[in-house]
């Protein structure tokens, strides 16, 4: 089977994802089309140099509606002969988006892709498209539907994590943040967004809080205790799905969960006749990549199945990797990851996650791809995964190798 190798992969900075934000003003379709044009200049693409843009973005709707990413290749000065296909697989549709261009790749379906993700937080509201899974009582009551700020507390609760260590968590991701963009690890993969004068708008992550500590943290309510406890009393069904726990413990509030932002991403992957033709080198090879669907209500726990699931494929062990980027959506997640394969944190997140640096639903997964990228060759290490859980009981990841 053919090699699919990454030749290059960027990222917008992540906007606040509010009206005060630096994008607020930048549609969907413009940030993913600065995004494609960033690639193609960094890489010299000309004509028809890739075989499709595999985009995914959560929210559907509005702006984001529609087949986006052939929207976006339009509105971008890639060739207009190359299509576009737009996809969602809730958190991890940057991901799969690259997934789907290396298997395509590694099966002779043409020479490279570009693959990634947007979503504008702050212009399409999480959940304006009505998922069935939340909204539809024939399928949110059988599957014991919860929000997710519910489930990652219930993962707390389940498996021993308390408020102190969450926010521990979340103050290192900040710290962790701050240190790798006054060292410049971003340098060569965030990219700077601009107006219509080419007057820079962003140039770097504007969502994160490096004076965040352990006070600050501890003076904030836990977010989704109410809607546990009260109405409309999700704490009730979450324990008729578990009934041996007698009480959900409420650890999460929106210090130590993901912020929501704006962003995109974007990754190059072809063949080795692809580098050749356009005088690219390969910066790493695609080793592997998996997805699982997991238990719908405690909902976030699949990065420990598909990660046990893509090391089993591939006859490899937890020790074969070198560094882990996990999907900081909250910070129980990030915790059953490293509690369930006995990880340090010191292999996991290095340069902060989601929780400092805000999680642009269709966008993270190509994100964290290219954060492992950069970690891997500025650490002189070889292997690395990727991982997301995934809204309604997925998971997906990624192992790639320095070549």
């Amino acid at each position: 089977m053919t090699e699919a190798y990454i030749y290059d992969a960027i990222r917008t900075p992540r906007g606040k994802g509010r009206k005060d934000g630096a994008l607020h003003e930048v549609t969907s379709l413009r940030l993913s089309s600065q995004t494609l044009n960033a690639l193609k200049d960094r890489n010299n693409l000309s004509g028809h140099a890739v075989e499709d843009v595999i985009w995914g973005n959560v929210t559907q709707v509005m702006e984001q509606g529609g087949c986006l990413a052939r929207s976006a290749v339009l509105a971008s000065d890639l060739d207009e002969r190359i299509p576009g296909l737009a996809i969602n697989r809730f958190c991890a549709s940057g991901m799969e988006a690259v997934n789907l261009a290396a298997n395509q790749v590694k099966g002779g379906a043409g020479m490279a892709y570009i693959a990634g993700g947007v979503e504008m937080m702050g212009r399409v509201a999480m959940g304006s498209d009505g998922a069935a899974i939340a909204v539809d009582p024939s399928i949110a009551m059988e599957q014991y539907f919860v929000p997710q700020g519910i489930s990652a507390d219930i993962i707390a609760t389940e498996y021993g994590f308390t408020r102190d260590d969450a926010d521990q968590l979340a103050v290192a991701s900040q710290q962790r943040a701050e240190k790798a963009w006054k060292e410049g690890r971003f340098k060569n993969s965030v990219i700077t967004i601009t107006d219509q004068n080419g007057l820079t708008i962003l140039d770097h992550d504007e969502y994160m809080r490096p004076q965040t500590d352990m006070q600050s943290l501890g003076s904030l309510s836990p977010a989704f205790q109410a809607m546990g406890e009260v109405m409309p009393g999700f704490d009730k069904v979450a324990m008729l799905k578990y009934p041996h726990l007698e009480k959900i413990n409420h650890i999460h509030h929106a210090g130590n969960s993901s912020g929501i932002v704006d962003g995109a991403a974007a990754v190059l992957i072809g063949n080795k006749e692809f580098g050749e033709k356009y005088g690219l080198k390969p910066r790493a090879r695609i080793r592997a990549n998996a997805k699982i669907g997991t238990d719908p209500t405690i909902m976030l726990t699949g990065p420990v199945p598909v990660t046990e699931k893509i090391l089993s494929e591939n006859g490899m062990t937890i020790n074969d990797i070198d560094l882990f980027e996990v999907n900081e959506a909250f910070a129980a997640v990030v915790m059953r990851f490293m509690q369930a394969f006995d990880v340090d944190h010191d292999k996991v997140n290095v340069n902060g996650g989601s929780i400092a640096m805000g999680h642009p639903l269709g966008a993270t997964g190509a994100m964290i791809i290219g954060t492992l990228l950069d970690e891997l060759e500025r650490a002189d290490k070889e292997v690395g995964l990727a991982t997301l859980c995934i809204a309604s009981g997925m998971g997906a990841a990624t192992i790639i190798e320095r070549v």
